[in-house]
């Protein structure tokens, strides 16, 4: 689903994997690549769009409409390029059909067969199988926790500049299955855990005073932070997909206030970085983050 909002990419020929490469990078091809999926109303969609790009930069592509899915059904889509991450953008003008809108993200993959073979050896389950769209393939799979994550696969394969950051794809999960979840998706990906601590700031995820388990995951899929929680937590906390890096994070919460966003969650310094909490003009709720010098 995330590929057919592809109007007006460019396009280039993926270059085969060596070994060496396929043994280390699996089948992801970058984190420029890997979209959040944002699900609005048509009635929101340049708001949400328009205050999007103007607080990160970046660009829409063309907007279309389009069957999407492996049964009848019709959307409003558009992919959204901005240099701290991208989006495929969704306004169904019929119901959306299940379990759609309940992935998070969309993972290009270079072989969508050995995608799904390796997600289930990993640990995943295919919970829509793989079906075609106008300009590829897709499948949505599910990890332990319920984790839930759309790959797809083009038959002309897209080609876009690195990202200027990367963001990270923001996971909640329970101690119970926290590590399961880890251990399958780092398989998957073929990535590493860079940080595992049990300690953090609970001020972090708008509970101040307390600490909680914190995993940060590095793959050829980008960055992944796993928060580790008890389920209680204070709005709008989880219900954010993504967090984005940016160099500034005051001004670029005056740019989204300016542009129609709502600071949900003020700034709040820990350790290595600040960070706030937003919600654009549609309801999308988005982490935005700035690292601390060392």
């Amino acid at each position: 689903m995330a590929a057919i909002v592809a109007i007006a990419w460019s396009v280039s020929a993926l270059a085969p994997l060596s070994a060496k490469e396929a043994a280390t990078q699996g089948v992801s091809v970058g984190p420029q690549y890997d979209t959040t999926h944002v699900y609005i109303a048509p009635a929101d969609f340049d708001a949400f769009v328009n205050s999007f790009t103007a607080t990160f930069g970046g660009k829409p592509s063309k907007r279309g409409t389009f069957n999407v899915m492996p049964v009848p059904a019709n959307t409003q889509a558009q992919y959204v390029w901005t240099p701290i991450g991208t989006l495929s953008t969704f306004a169904f003008l019929t119901p959306i059909p299940y379990p759609f809108g309940q992935e998070r993200t969309g993972y290009l993959v270079t072989d969508m067969d050995q995608a799904i073979k390796e997600a289930r050896a990993a640990g995943a389950e295919v919970i829509v199988d793989k079906f075609k769209d106008p300009i590829g393939l897709d499948a949505v799979i599910q990890w332990p926790g319920g984790v839930k994550m759309q790959l797809y696969w083009h038959f002309t394969a897209p080609h876009y500049d690195p990202l200027q950051t990367v963001p990270d794809n923001r996971v909640y999960v329970s101690a119970d299955t926290a590590d399961t979840f880890v251990r399958d998706f780092v398989r998957f990906s073929h990535g590493k855990v860079v940080s595992d601590d049990r300690k953090a700031d609970a001020g972090e995820i708008g509970k101040s005073g307390q600490t909680y388990r914190r995993i940060r995951i590095e793959s050829g899929f980008g960055k992944m932070q796993v928060n580790v929680t008890d389920g209680q937590l204070p709005y709008p906390f989880g219900y954010e997909i993504s967090g984005y890096e940016v160099s500034d994070l005051d001004a670029t919460l005056a740019k989204a206030t300016a542009a129609g966003a709502k600071v949900l969650s003020p700034r709040f310094d820990s350790a290595d970085r600040s960070s706030a909490m937003v919600q654009f003009p549609g309801g999308y709720i988005a982490e935005i983050h700035a690292l601390k010098a060392h």
